[in-house]
């Protein structure tokens, strides 16, 4: 029986309807950009792995900084102590935040990074005896499967089943090019309201949605707007964080600072799961109390893992390599490239591209599924000619690892030209 066979049988994926999908690709070895299965076919990691991988598969210089960690000290309990990992993981990543960023609380993913946040802003909220208790958020935006985060996505299908148990999230318009004056608008007519503690956003690129992309200038007058109306704002940096919009945080680029930050995925460089929630200090200090009920009560068993914090402290450092930022500006480059060869081909209506992503949408005559025939057919394609891309809708999107060959990159784009013509 092949390893995929044995995966069928007891293990429940993502995102997967099993009576209908095909069985698991089952990887047994990856190196750099590449991907190897049972059966000894190579693919090309064209996301990443779910955009947390930028410096490559089995990476030794991430692999060394694990092991050697593991060595010394796997694991502490973060409640009432403390390690070096940790000391000096915030202590770099404090370095390269925005500087109005202070403080940093440790989870385990993405979703529980945007859980923190938007608890944080509820309390802050009810510590100071204020009502507040709304969420504002992106339509089609995606932050998360756990209550909160998902309570903040807008993409339905993921939320249906629950929308009854959820907190009170109003969504306004993504101000994409042309829809920035609609966008603004609503805001304003929300805020004026006194009703909401937080503005939840993905910063210039919306991930899920299909690599929607918006300027920054918008952004900078929204969280003008909600600091005048004494509203937070979270940046979620889980996808764009860490390089991949060409700056290490796509709030980079912003002049308007966000109140609070959510950091995942490519945090410690595609191997242990780890998160992390920055705060200003006004924040920190609406909970720093002699009321013991004033505190944040939020933890997680493996918070500020030392093997994790090592793991992203090895991260960090290759990021901040000039072999790595040389890299990351060679993918934009080919992106360029490629787009410019690409973007008026006949079936493609628009291309996108900042940093390391690219995405283009292919025309199509209705409005496609998320999940739909025409991502399952490219899907599939992709994944029959040795290239993993997860297409969302009719929306085709790159975002590989920084050390992705040029070559490499050269047979995903020409798999993807491969691809519309037997659409």
């Amino acid at each position: 029986m092949s390893l995929s066979q044995r995966d069928q049988k007891y293990n429940w994926h993502p995102y997967t309807q099993h009576k209908t999908a095909a069985a698991a690709v089952a990887v047994v070895k990856g190196e750099g950009a590449l991907l190897w299965d049972e059966n000894g076919k190579e693919y090309i990691d064209a996301i990443a792995s779910w955009w947390v991988n930028p410096y490559g598969h089995s990476n030794k210089y991430m692999a060394d900084a694990i092991y050697k960690q593991l060595t010394t000290l796997e694991h502490v309990l973060f409640g009432g102590f403390t390690h070096e990992p940790v000391v000096v993981l915030s202590e770099k990543l404090m370095e390269i935040l925005p500087s109005n960023q202070k403080k940093l609380f440790y989870s385990d993913n993405g979703s529980t990074a945007v859980e923190v946040a938007i608890k944080t802003a509820l309390q802050y909220n009810y510590n100071k005896g204020i009502k507040k208790i709304k969420i504002i958020a992106f339509e089609d935006a995606f932050h998360g499967d756990t209550f909160g985060a998902m309570a903040t996505s807008g993409i339905t299908f993921f939320t249906e089943a629950f929308k009854g148990s959820l907190l009170e999230v109003v969504r306004i318009p993504v101000p994409t090019k042309g829809n920035e004056e609609k966008s603004v608008q609503v805001l304003k007519k929300l805020l004026k309201t006194n009703e909401f503690a937080a503005f939840i956003f993905e910063p210039l690129v919306l991930g899920a949605a299909g690599m929607v992309m918006y300027s920054p200038e918008v952004l900078d007058e929204m969280i003008a707007l909600c600091k005048a109306h004494s509203v937070f704002t979270i940046a979620d940096e889980v996808m764009t964080g860490f390089g991949k919009t060409g700056k290490n945080f796509a709030t980079d680029y912003l002049i308007n600072k966000p109140d609070m930050m959510c950091l995942s995925k490519a945090l410690t460089g595609g191997t242990i799961p780890m998160a992390i929630t920055t705060f200003t200090q006004e924040i920190y200090d609406g909970f720093y109390d002699d009321d013991i009920n004033k505190a944040l009560f939020h933890g997680h068993t493996f918070t500020a893992n030392p093997t994790g914090c090592a793991a992203a402290l090895a991260s960090l450092e290759l990021l901040q390599t000039p072999e790595i930022q040389a890299n990351i500006k060679r993918v934009n480059q080919c992106h360029l490239d490629f787009e410019n060869k690409i973007k008026n081909h006949p079936k493609v209506k628009t291309t996108r591209l900042l940093g390391v992503i690219f995405a283009l949408e292919i025309k199509s005559d209705i409005k496609e599924s998320y999940y739909g025939t025409l991502r399952n057919k490219l899907y599939y394609f992709f994944i029959e000619n040795g290239v993993i891309l997860r297409p969302v809708g009719n929306v085709v999107y790159v975002l590989p690892p920084y050390i992705i060959t040029n070559s490499q990159l050269q047979k995903v784009y020409q798999t993807i030209e491969d691809a519309l013509e037997i659409i």
